[in-house]
């Protein structure tokens, strides 16, 4: 469906609870547009990596304010019924007030935001298997069997996976199979099904054999994101990570780079953004360093582009790693992350 078509099927939608308002006709109409599957403004906004490059970001914001206005009508309309300030005349046919039906997770709230703004930048979005082979996890972003590097990133190593047929034919009969340690098992595969100039994010839930405490969780969510593209450099690394956290952030931000090690990025570096809560005067947050580390990134290593079968020297790349439930902790100021899986209702009601 075309923009221009979809925008006068919401102006007629509206229209059309506006004459005959109640909470039945709203969420049906939400789920109609906001559905994650099946969702028309969910569809367009995931149709705008088949666009042209060049009426990417022009479409995408055209989508999302229209995403945006319909949200704000909706709200107002919801709000209305519920208080019984709509003025029509009494219709004992209308269906009653539905109770409270809950609503989304923190983190996932935290997510969808992160694909808006990362649709709205011409990014495509993509999800991928949690049990992968170790080719994806580990040998093809540059980290043989041999790498320390692997002592680092805590692994469960799965003995008897279910794995299709077709899955196995494609790895030795020696391979052996993971629960992804990161999003970036993504990375080579998306790189193999399409050519650049490439954005793409990856969210998604990684795990890690660990000890849980404040600030780590054996299960977590992750989102990966990558560019590549001729002549890309440093500064735009570093351009895209301070526009994608000042509209996550809703405030101006800086970013500066930390020299780091990540086997898949060469050079790599570990971003910190200016603490949004204290504006760099000190806090609790920052740990009165005025700076937030928030994940790693760098330059797409020469090795990664080799597996995903790109001429040598002809492109180059680079890559950014967030957690998410670090971001929400962040963004609401929360101290310790295991509250995100304790399922207590009323933390979860707060959001």
């Amino acid at each position: 469906m075309m923009l221009t078509d979809l925008k006068k099927q919401v102006e007629a939608d509206l229209h059309k609870i506006k004459q005959q308002p109640s909470t039945i006709a709203i969420v049906a109409c939400e789920q109609k547009y906001f559905s994650r599957k099946t969702g028309l403004l969910t569809q367009l906004l995931k149709g705008v990596k088949d666009l042209p490059v060049a009426q990417r970001k022009e479409f995408g914001e055209q989508a999302n304010l229209l995403r945006h206005r319909l949200e704000t009508q909706l709200a107002t309309l919801k709000t209305a019924c519920a208080s019984g300030n709509i003025t029509k005349q009494a219709d004992l046919t209308l269906p009653g007030i539905l109770p409270n039906i809950g609503h989304l997770h923190p983190l996932t709230q935290v997510a969808e935001e992160l694909m808006d703004i990362f649709v709205a930048m011409g990014f495509m979005v993509y999800e991928g298997p949690e049990l992968d082979n170790e080719f994806y996890n580990f040998e093809a972003l540059n980290i043989p069997a041999s790498h320390p590097a692997r002592d680092i990133q805590d692994t469960f190593f799965i003995k008897t996976p279910i794995i299709r047929q077709q899955d196995k034919m494609k790895f030795a009969k020696d391979s052996k199979w993971v629960m992804r340690t990161h999003t970036s098992n993504m990375q080579v595969r998306m790189m193999q099904k399409f050519k650049p100039p490439l954005r793409c994010i990856i969210p998604g839930r990684v795990f890690r054999n660990e000890a849980t405490d404040a600030s780590h969780e054996h299960t977590f969510y992750q989102l990966e994101g990558f560019i590549v593209d001729e002549n890309v450099s440093i500064g735009q690394l570093i351009w895209t990570l301070r526009e994608i956290f000042r509209k996550f952030y809703k405030q101006e931000v800086k970013i500066r780079l930390r020299p780091g090690y990540f086997p898949f990025t060469e050079p790599s570096y570990e971003p910190d953004m200016s603490c949004t809560f204290c504006d760099q005067k000190g806090c609790k947050v920052c740990k009165y360093t005025g700076w937030v580390e928030m994940g790693g990134s760098g330059m797409i290593h020469p090795n990664v582009l080799k597996a995903a079968g790109y001429p040598a020297g002809k492109y180059t790349g680079f890559a950014f790693g967030m957690g998410i439930n670090r971001l929400a902790m962040l963004k609401y100021d929360i101290d310790d992350g295991r509250r995100f899986m304790e399922n207590d209702l009323r933390f979860l009601k707060q959001f």
